[in-house]
C-alpha cells in the first residue's frame, strides 16, 4: 500500500487537473488504515474512508459516494494496471462517453506474467456473462473503471448485489457487481468505452479457481433473475 500511494501521488502530482484520492478501507486489521492516515497527514488530497467489513462491492460503493470529483476512477490497491494508464481513459469523456472500463482483452491490451489458468477462468466467465446478461464487452472484471460521477452514483444506487447492509457479506474476490453495474449502464443507455490497458499479474493472489468461479456464476445468475423479477425497473440513468 505505501508504494502504491507514492506512485499515485507522483503521477497525479504532475497532471494539470485537480484530483483527490479516497482510500476505502473495508474494516481491515492489517495496518492499512494507519498507513493511509499517515500519508494523508502529509497530503490532504488523500482521504481515508473507514467502513465496516462488508466486502469489495460495498467498499467501492462507499468510495464512489464519498468522492467530490467530476469523474470517479475505481482502482485496485495493488496497481496491477500502472497508474500512468489513467491517461488512456480521460479522452473518452471528451468524446461523450459516460463510462470507460479497463480491458485486458480489447485489441492493443497487454497482459504480463498471468498464469494460464487465470486467463482461462476469465475467458470462460466472459462467455457466461455475454450469454446470460450483456454482450459486447471483452472484459467486465478488470478492477480499473472510470465513471462520470453522477453516472456512478446512479448505478450504485440501483445496484442490488452486495452494496448495502441487507446483503450478505461478500467474499474478497467475488466481483459480480461489475457485471451488474455494466448491465444497468447498458440498460440505461449510458455510453461505455472499453479501454485496452497494460496489466500485470500480482503474485500472491488469493483467487480460489473453483470456488470463486462458481460464486461469480451465481452472481451473474442473480443479475439475470433480478432483471426478470423487475428489480431494475426503477428510474433510468440521467444523461
Amino acid at each position: 500500500m505505501p508504494e502504491s500511494l507514492r506512485r499515485i501521488a507522483s503521477y497525479l502530482g504532475e497532471q494539470p487537473y485537480d484530483w483527490e484520492v479516497v482510500v476505502s478501507d473495508d474494516g481491515s486489521e492489517d495496518g492499512t488504515a494507519a498507513v493511509v492516515e499517515s500519508f494523508a497527514a502529509r497530503d490532504p488530497r488523500f482521504r481515508l474512508l473507514r467502513l465496516a467489513h462488508r466486502g469489495k462491492a460495498a467498499a467501492v460503493r462507499g468510495g464512489v459516494m464519498a468522492s467530490r470529483a467530476k469523474l470517479s476512477f475505481i482502482c485496485d490497491a495493488d496497481l496491477s494496471m500502472p497508474i500512468e494508464e489513467v491517461g488512456k481513459f480521460l479522452p473518452f469523456f471528451a468524446e461523450g462517453y459516460d463510462i470507460a472500463i479497463g480491458s485486458r482483452e480489447a485489441p492493443g491490451a497487454r497482459r504480463y506474467h498471468e498464469p494460464y489458468y487465470r486467463h482461462l477462468m476469465g475467458r470462460v466467465f466472459n462467455r457466461i456473462v455475454r450469454f446470460l446478461t450483456i454482450g459486447g464487452f471483452q472484459d467486465t472484471q478488470c478492477g480499473f473503471k472510470c465513471f462520470k460521477a453522477d453516472v456512478a452514483r446512479d448505478l450504485f444506487e440501483r445496484s442490488h448485489l452486495y452494496c448495502d447492509d441487507s446483503q450478505p457479506i461478500q467474499g474478497p474476490l467475488v466481483t459480480g457487481f461489475d457485471v451488474e453495474l455494466l448491465f444497468l449502464a447498458v440498460r440505461s443507455g449510458y455510453r461505455v468505452a472499453e479501454v485496452p490497458i497494460d496489466w500485470y499479474y500480482a503474485k500472491g493472489s488469493k483467487v480460489r479457481p473453483v470456488r470463486d468461479t462458481f460464486a461469480m456464476l451465481g452472481d451473474v445468475l442473480r443479475v439475470r433473475f433480478n432483471n426478470l423479477r423487475g428489480k431494475y425497473n426503477g428510474r433510468p440513468g440521467q444523461h
